[in-house]
């Protein structure tokens, strides 16, 4: 990759020496010299030029300064690295130097060996940060698409090893979907549509979160969230709740007429497995949980009326002293033998 240098200084024929002293560099595209007068025409080039990667200025120069350029180039571009290349230097110009952000020194007659390690050395940091500051915004757009619990994992030592290993655990999964979703949509705006259901989920997730929960992901119009520890089950039904209530006194959406908001969730406590669900080879993989829990827990979602938080009968037995439920009835869910007793959560 050309690293790009700009070199100021009011000595002409400092540009056809370094020029001659690079050639090496400039022809294999190492290197690529932008050249300046004064600080008033470095300030023109850097807008010209504004990827440029190092600076190397003098002190002494007409109309402003090496110094004076210091202060500008900290308040143009903080990250810039600069190096001062100048006749002057006794200790008072090299403490104003360093004061104003120059990363180093060199004094003239330059030793074009020693220019060279501290160039390399500079552009080295140079590059460190960007690096670290690229990585910083790439974990913050990924924060925004990947739950932290998958981040966590795989900032561990064991990453690499585990990658496609799993465990069994025991945890809720809920089910949220938006009621009357698929009917609004054929006949809404996409803009509208995806507007108000991102105020939905905005509201879900905090609640989800309140309650220590994480989001596995959202499917379409609902959302699938799991609970883990300690009273994963209780913790659930109050996100659930939190959830129902919140939904309720939300306003209608502008743009969209007849629609009252509301939700049906299913909610499911059991063993499960967690981990990398997918194709390693591929490189696609899913953080998740799989299960007869989880699927149940899809089912009692779409058993769930509008505004209702439906479990089935051993979660009623789990809570039936801190919630307030009553029993749906008996209903046949796919893959299951024999019919499934559901209880509704009311309070």
């Amino acid at each position: 990759m050309t690293s790009k240098i700009l070199v100021v200084d009011d000595e002409t024929d400092l540009e056809v020496l370094i020029k001659q002293k690079f050639r090496k560099q400039i022809r294999q595209n190492e290197y690529e010299f932008v050249f300046a007068i004064n600080g008033i025409d470095a300030l023109e080039k850097l807008d010209i030029h504004p990827n440029t990667d190092l600076v190397l200025s003098d002190i002494n120069m007409p109309e402003m300064d090496g110094l004076t350029l210091l202060t500008k180039l900290n308040e143009l571009n903080p990250l810039l690295k600069s190096v001062m290349v100048s006749a002057y230097g006794d200790m008072e110009n090299i403490r104003t130097a360093m004061n104003r952000g120059a990363f180093d020194f060199i004094t003239k007659p330059i030793n074009f060996e020693d220019l060279t390690i501290t160039m390399e050395k500079t552009l080295k940091h140079a590059r460190q940060i960007k690096e670290t500051l690229k990585a910083i915004k790439e974990n913050n757009i990924l924060k925004m698409y990947v739950d932290e619990n998958v981040l966590n994992f795989m900032g561990s030592k064991e990453y690499e090893s585990t990658i496609m290993a799993n465990e069994n655990i025991e945890a809720t999964v809920m089910f949220i979907d938006v009621c009357g979703f698929t009917a609004i949509s054929e006949s809404t705006p996409a803009d509208v549509v995806v507007n108000m259901l991102n105020t939905y989920f905005d509201m879900m997730v905090k609640e989800i979160i309140a309650q220590q929960g994480y989001v596995d992901k959202f499917i379409g119009d609902a959302i699938m969230a799991v609970f883990r520890g300690e009273y994963h089950l209780d913790r659930a039904i109050d996100a659930a709740l939190a959830v129902r209530q919140k939904m309720g006194s939300l306003p209608d959406p502008k743009g969209i007429s007849n629609f009252t908001p509301k939700v049906s969730i299913g909610i499911k406590s059991g063993e499960m497995v967690s981990g990398n669900i997918g194709s390693s080879s591929l490189k696609r993989l899913d953080y998740t949980v799989i299960g007869d829990t989880v699927n149940t827990a899809a089912r009692l979602q779409d058993t769930a009326g509008e505004n209702q938080i439906i479990i089935c009968e051993s979660c009623y037995e789990g809570v039936k002293e801190s919630f307030h439920c009553k029993k749906v009835g008996s209903i046949n869910m796919k893959n299951k033998a024999t019919p499934v007793t559901v209880y509704e959560v009311l309070e």
